[in-house]
């Protein structure tokens, strides 16, 4: 059996989700010295570029989720001001995009999985999609961990979908069938000037939260049964949020996925596979019609 193998079969044996919330009670601990140890080897581990952040030195932050979801500089990331240009909504890396057919989404090289299990079961909540494009970027360690708008969009729809922590890395990503439909994950979907987008969080392996901006955390602890959340479209209780502004973080590392309808945006040639993605860069322009 080769390592890939054994890794693999470790994360299908190891108590994922109890070992995640471990790690996440530490995260979120105010445990000072032992905080302050921590942020440094992972800082010197993952080679991070603190000159970007807004505080730079391990002392600086209270706890390691604050390290983890730090705030960067400002003007460290420019949002293409362009409203017919698709922004991308995270520092990470493509894992695959492309096109939506007959429900399945591309995960790995002869790896497909459900759009309709994606986007929590409703075949209603995936049909604007059906036909369209989708995005997986995937964040390392070492990226920034907040996620921003690639395009304005007004709140319509929160789901939580409960399911496994399995981790999100390019191996478990080749190895593990239906990866992103079944890991814990939230669903937010928002009504923008080409329709309907999904923007989809996926949970992983220590994960400890997922946050959205309009919600605070959502998980955990959302619990073990799909829960959707609906918002007004317009009024003072509207949740409207500008192209580049923030959406929500992740707390410890992970996985978006975005969705969008059939014959509205085509991809840049030179955004494939493996492409680095810097947060506000053009990725993607609106079909004209």
């Amino acid at each position: 059996m080769s390592l890939d193998n054994i890794k693999i079969a470790f994360q299908y044996m190891m108590p994922k989700h109890g070992i995640s919330r471990l790690v996440g009670k530490f995260a979120a601990a105010k445990a000072g010295w032992l905080t302050r140890v921590a942020i440094a080897r992972f800082i010197k581990a993952y080679g991070i570029d603190m000159s970007e952040a807004k505080l730079q030195n391990p002392e600086d932050f209270a706890t390691f989720n604050d390290f983890f979801t730090r705030e960067l500089q400002d003007g460290a990331r420019t949002i293409n001001p362009d409203q017919d240009e698709i922004c991308y909504p995270v520092d990470g890396a493509i894992s695959q995009q492309g096109d939506i057919v007959d429900d399945q989404i591309i995960q790995a090289k002869g790896c497909n999985y459900s759009l309709v299990t994606l986007l929590g079961g409703k075949e209603e909540t995936a049909a604007p999609f059906q036909g369209g494009k989708f995005s997986t970027i995937y964040l390392a360690p070492k990226d920034y961990h907040r996620i921003h708008m690639p395009m304005a969009g007004t709140l319509r729809e929160m789901i939580f979908v409960p399911g496994d922590l399995f981790s999100v890395n390019p191996l478990t990503a080749q190895n593990v069938p239906n990866l992103f439909a079944r890991n814990e994950r939230v669903v937010a979907i928002f009504d923008t000037a080409i329709g309907p987008m999904a923007m989809v969080l996926v949970g992983a392996t220590i994960v400890a939260s997922i946050e959205t901006v309009w919600a605070g955390t959502i998980t955990p602890p959302a619990g073990k049964q799909i829960q959707t959340w609906s918002y007004p479209s317009e009024g003072e209780n509207s949740i409207h949020l500008e192209k580049g502004a923030e959406m929500g973080r992740f707390k410890l590392g992970s996985t978006t996925v975005c969705c969008f309808p059939a014959d509205t945006i085509e991809f840049s040639p030179e955004a494939d596979a493996e492409t680095v993605t810097r947060l506000g860069q053009p990725y993607a322009h609106l079909v004209a019609k």
